[in-house]
């Protein structure tokens, strides 16, 4: 999973444009949200739009998209589990 992980280090860096950070200062652990990487509102909509075109995946319930956005293992192993491409 580790290859996927790194993946989505570099796809939300480049989709969010977090020029100022690398795959290498995002912890698969860290919250993406909140005190961790500090996305908003709007950033959580262009990830579930990624999720959508990337993987084929739709999330139309709010409440599971706070709970799979909280980690980039969590998002991992969400994408692994319900990946449509």
């Amino acid at each position: 999973m580790s290859t996927l992980q790194e993946e989505l280090k570099y796809k939300i860096i480049d989709q969010l444009n977090l020029e100022d950070l690398s795959v290498e200062d995002i912890d698969n652990n860290d919250a993406l949200f909140g005190d961790g990487l500090g996305l908003d509102s709007i950033d959580a909509l262009e990830l579930i739009v990624m999720l959508d075109k990337d993987y084929g995946i739709k999330i139309t319930d709010p409440k599971k998209g706070k709970e799979i956005f909280s980690s980039i293992n969590v998002l991992a192993e969400f994408i692994e589990q319900n990946r449509q491409k």
